[in-house]
């Protein structure tokens, strides 16, 4: 939910009095997303508001596909985006690990068929190839090289193949080396200073803050007291079960980026269809939204304090969602499919926060595409938050846009290579790059933001 994300303080219609304000005298973020304003002030964070794409489809699949696609409504393009980024700028295939999933299966993003790209559905599962022994492990990724290596009749796909068997084989050792860092007794990562304020437990823990990754309750904020106590109030994310799942895989794919030569790597994070109970300034999607804060505040960390091959002045991390959701509640108290949502993008080299710029973008009366406070149906036309069909937040910003700055900026595509990784580049009347009135349904857009 965007609009429940990032507040426009100036609207009577739908703000928190309670909100953090971020300065530009206009935007405010929710008061879950506390662990953001580090990375705000900072300028390290970039938030991208009124994202969307033509013709929205609220459909989870379809909407989840055009985003992973880069290909709205494309019958033609079956493959993924960060697929196909690396495939035409010639970056697949140049390691064992080029992209890489830590989810249930292998996102849609990464799919295609003439690269080999990694999800891993349980770290754990890497080490032995469940044989029983050191010995019955190495025989058998050794019998597999062999194999392998045999010549073979020439067949489509063969060398694709061969590339994948070789990759998987890498893949087992490269895995077997990080079991340490995927373990429990390896999430050592700290906070270097005294989290979110809470001298007592870093005096009494070496001077050192909170664990970065909370992948049990033990080591979720500063929940275990100094002397043995609890404080459910120092939790830095709910401990349901679903946030432990999450930091094991986040931390895994941040640790996957930082000691291997992967390119991409992420998760996913689910729960956000909220159509009932969702809650306001706390409740089921603030606790959500607490996630993402805590996770964007302990990669900053992660890459900063841990760096070795990836540091944080290198690293881009970047959300995606299908779609957002209704302006306002519905008779359940919770929110449907609808339209614009809000992009995530930080890193220590994105153009965020200064004296001149906000690093806000898409919610101020004085954008290209103006803000507009208020309901529907006034003099100076609808309500931005109710733009579409009197209940959606109509968009002002295509995620392919904000999708192709981050490629062609920090994974280095030309804009020839850009124009075939998103066909919609290609397509002056799309008007991804420089903004304009979309051809498709005749939306003014902003283009491309300037992030980095």
């Amino acid at each position: 939910d965007g609009a429940g994300t990032e507040r426009t303080t100036n609207d009577a219609v739908y703000s928190y009095a309670q909100a953090i304000k971020l300065g530009n005298g206009f935007a405010a973020l929710h008061p879950s997303l506390k662990f953001l304003a580090p990375l705000y002030n900072d300028g390290q964070l970039c938030m991208i508001h009124r994202v969307g794409y033509p013709r929205q489809s609220r459909s989870h699949f379809d909407s989840q596909n055009f985003w992973e696609t880069g290909a709205p409504y494309s019958n033609q393009v079956r493959d993924g985006i960060f697929y196909r980024t690396m495939l035409e700028s010639g970056l697949a295939n140049t390691s064992p690990l080029t992209g890489v999933s830590v989810q249930r299966a292998l996102p849609l993003l990464l799919r295609g068929s003439e690269a080999a790209m990694t999800n891993l559905t349980d770290t754990d599962r890497y080490s032995l190839l469940g044989l029983p022994s050191i010995t019955g492990k190495d025989k058998s990724v050794a019998f597999l090289r062999e194999l392998n290596a045999q010549p073979g009749p020439s067949r489509k796909n063969r060398d694709m193949l061969r590339l994948q068997y070789e990759n998987f084989a890498n893949t087992l050792e490269i895995f077997e080396g990080l079991q340490p860092n995927f373990s429990d007794e390896g999430n050592t990562f700290r906070d270097d200073i005294a989290t979110d304020g809470d001298t007592a437990w870093f005096n009494a823990n070496g001077n050192q803050g909170y664990y970065l990754f909370p992948t049990e309750p033990a080591i979720n904020g500063g929940w275990t007291r100094p002397g043995g106590g609890r404080d459910a109030a120092k939790y830095v994310v709910p401990p349901d079960g679903t946030s432990e799942e999450f930091f094991n895989n986040l931390k895994a794919s941040a640790i996957i980026l930082n000691k291997t030569d992967a390119i991409v790597a992420g998760t996913q994070l689910d729960g956000f269809d909220t159509h009932s109970t969702q809650g306001g300034a706390t409740g089921q999607h603030a606790n959500l939204q607490r996630r993402i804060g805590w996770a964007m505040y302990a990669l900053r960390k992660y890459f900063t304090r841990y760096a070795d091959k990836a540091a944080w002045k290198d690293v881009v991390v970047v959300t995606l969602t299908e779609f957002g959701r209704t302006t306002q509640d519905n008779d359940d108290g919770g929110t449907d499919h609808a339209e614009a949502g809000v992009m995530w993008v930080a890193g220590g080299s994105v153009k965020g926060y200064t004296a001149s710029r906000s690093g806000i973008f898409g919610c101020h009366p004085n954008d290209r595409v103006k803000w507009i406070t208020g309901p529907e149906d006034q003099a100076i036309g609808d309500g931005s938050m109710f733009g579409v069909s009197n209940r959606y937040l109509k968009r002002a910003y295509d995620y392919r846009s904000v999708l192709g700055r981050i490629i062609r900026g920090h994974l280095g595509s030309t804009q020839q290579q850009l124009d075939r990784i998103v066909p919609g580049y290609a397509i002056s009347g799309e008007m991804l790059l420089a903004g304009g009135t979309s051809s498709v349904d005749n939306t003014p857009i902003m283009g491309e933001p300037d992030i980095l």
